[in-house]
C-alpha cells in the first residue's frame, strides 16, 4: 500500500509543467498535514520534479536524467554545425573520438584517418571515400554535394556522411569548443556511489534496549545508529548522548531522536555535504521513498566523496581556472604585514572586464573566493565551501589595474568561518568584502 509520502510525489509528478506548487495547496488538495507535503515537495526537489525559484516560487519542472557526458555522438555534431544528413543515418549514435581536417594529400591522409574519427573536408569525393574505409564519418565544409556512391557507402558502413554551409575553420572552431566543454563537465557524484548498504548497515530496532546498543557500539565501534520499526521503515536515530546515564532495560524506542534528517540515493553528494554541516551531522540514513532503510551515509563518506571531485581530471581551462590561475600569492616582509595571513595581487586583462572597461562583478567575486580559499588552506582548513560573497566597491577598477586583495580571518569555528577581504590599489581601499565559508572537517 503506498504511504502518504508517495501519493503527493506520485501527484506531483502528474502535474503539468510550470505549474505552481504550495505546502498549503498540497495539504488541502490531498487532505495531509502540511508537514508531511512539506517533506515530500522537498524530496521532489531532491529528485528533480520541482524546483524553487527565487521571488517566483516552487514550479514543476521536466526531471533530467544522468546522461554520459565525457564524448560527442554524431547526431550533436549535425546539432552543433546545423548539418544534413546525405546518408549513414544508422550511424548517428555512434560517439566521436576525434575530428581530422583533410586539408593533405590522399597518401599522408591515411595515417590519421582512425575509426570513430571524423573527416572534415570539402568537395573531394577521393577523401571523402578514404575516410569512410578507414571507419570515420564524413562532415562536408561549404554547403557543397557529394556523389550518391558516397551516399551508399555511408548506409552500408553505418557512418553519416554530413554536410553544413560553415567553412572548415569554422567548422573545427565549433566542434572543438563542443568537446572542450563536454571534458569540463564533471560527472555529478550521488550518494547512491557512496553509501554503505544495508546489508553493511548497523541499526537499532525500537524494540531493542540501552543494553543491545552498547553491545553494538562496543562490536562495530560507532556511537550513531538509524532505528527502525518491524517494516524496516527508519522512525529515528540513536547517538551516545541519547542514551548517557539511562537504565540498561530503557527501550530505544523512548530516547531516540524522532523523524531525523534522512537522504535518498538520488540526491546529489553536495547538497547531502550541505545539510551535514549546516545540522553537524556525522551520520544520515539513506531511505527508500518509503523510509526503508537501505543503508547510511558518514560524514566521512562525503568528506572522501567531495575530495574525489576535487581531483577529477580536466583537458581543458573552465572561466574559473582561468581566473584563478593569473592570481599571485605575495611574499611580503612578515615586519610589513598587518595580518598573519597570506595576501594576494591580480592584473586585471581584457578578458576580465565588462562594458564599461571595468573589472566584471563576477571576477571580482570568483578573485575574492579563490584568495578566500587559498586563505582557509593555509590555515588548515582544506575542505570548505563559500556560502556568500557581500562585494562592496569604492571606487572602479580599471582595465590593468594591479590590485593587492588582503584577507582577515575574524571568525574560524569547526563548522565556519568568516573573512574580511580588502582590495587595495597602491595602497588605497578600493573595493571591501565579506565572506562566508562552511567547513567540513573530520570529526
Amino acid at each position: 500500500m503506498a504511504t502518504k509520502h508517495d501519493l503527493i510525489l506520485t501527484h506531483i509528478e502528474g502535474l503539468p509543467v510550470g505549474e505552481r506548487i504550495s505546502v498549503r495547496r498540497i495539504a488541502k488538495d490531498l487532505s495531509v498535514s502540511e508537514g508531511t507535503a512539506y517533506r515530500a515537495i522537498k524530496d521532489a526537489e531532491n529528485i528533480g520534479l520541482v524546483s524553487t525559484i527565487q521571488r517566483v516560487g516552487t514550479i514543476r519542472i521536466e526531471r533530467k536524467l544522468k546522461k554520459n557526458i565525457e564524448r560527442l555522438t554524431f547526431e550533436e555534431v549535425v546539432q552543433i554545425t546545423e548539418a544534413d544528413i546525405i546518408g549513414g543515418i544508422s550511424g548517428l549514435d555512434k560517439h566521436l573520438n576525434k575530428f581530422v581536417i583533410g586539408a593533405m594529400q590522399i597518401d599522408a591522409m591515411k595515417r590519421y584517418v582512425t575509426p570513430g574519427s571524423l573527416m572534415i573536408v570539402g568537395n573531394r569525393i577521393n577523401a571523402q571515400e578514404l575516410a569512410l574505409n578507414q571507419g570515420a564519418a564524413v562532415l562536408i565544409t561549404g554547403g557543397f554535394d557529394t556523389t550518391p556512391e558516397i551516399a551508399r557507402l555511408a548506409d552500408e558502413h553505418a557512418l553519416p556522411v554530413l554536410r553544413t554551409t560553415y567553412d572548415t575553420f569554422t567548422v573545427a572552431t565549433m566542434i572543438n569548443r563542443a568537446l572542450s566543454d563536454q571534458m569540463i563537465k564533471k560527472e555529478i557524484l550521488l550518494v547512491s556511489d557512496i553509501y554503505m548498504p544495508l546489508e553493511k548497515t548497523q541499526y537499532l530496532s525500537i524494540h531493542d534496549t540501552v543494553e543491545e546498543y552498547h553491545q553494538l557500539s562496543q562490536d562495530g565501534h560507532h556511537s550513531r545508529f538509524p532505528v527502525v520499526n518491524k517494516n524496516m521503515r527508519v522512525v529515528g536515530i540513536v547517538t551516545a548522548k541519547d542514551i548517557l546515564g539511562k537504565n540498561p532495560q530503557q527501550s530505544i524506542e523512548r530516547l531516540m531522536t524522532k523523524e531525523p534528517r534522512i537522504v535518498k540515493k538520488e540526491m546529489s553528494v553536495a547538497s547531502v555535504s550541505h545539510q551535514m554541516i549546516w545540522d553537524g551531522l556525522e551520520v544520515m540514513p539513506v531511505v527508500a521513498d518509503d523510509f526503508t532503510l537501505l543503508g547510511i551515509v558518514t560524514r566521512q563518506d562525503i568528506m572522501k566523496a567531495m575530495q574525489l571531485i576535487q581531483r577529477q581530471p580536466q583537458v581543458s581551462d573552465t572561466i574559473s581556472d582561468q581566473i584563478n590561475g593569473q592570481i599571485q600569492v605575495l611574499e611580503i616582509d612578515s615586519d610589513n604585514k598587518r595580518y598573519d595571513q597570506p595576501e594576494f595581487r591580480f592584473t586585471v586583462t581584457p578578458q576580465m572586464v565588462d562594458e564599461m572597461g571595468t573589472i566584471s562583478f563576477g571576477v571580482l567575486s570568483e578573485i575574492i573566493a579563490n584568495a578566500a580559499k587559498r586563505t582557509m588552506k593555509a590555515n588548515q582548513r582544506k575542505n570548505i565551501w563559500i556560502e556568500q560573497v557581500n562585494l562592496h566597491y569604492f571606487r572602479l577598477i580599471q582595465l590593468e589595474s594591479e590590485f593587492v586583495l588582503r584577507p582577515k580571518i575574524l571568525d574560524l569555528g569547526r563548522r565556519s568561518a568568516k573573512i574580511d577581504m580588502e582590495i587595495e590599489i597602491e595602497n588605497s581601499l578600493v573595493a571591501k568584502a565579506m565572506v562566508v565559508c562552511q567547513v567540513m572537517e573530520r570529526p
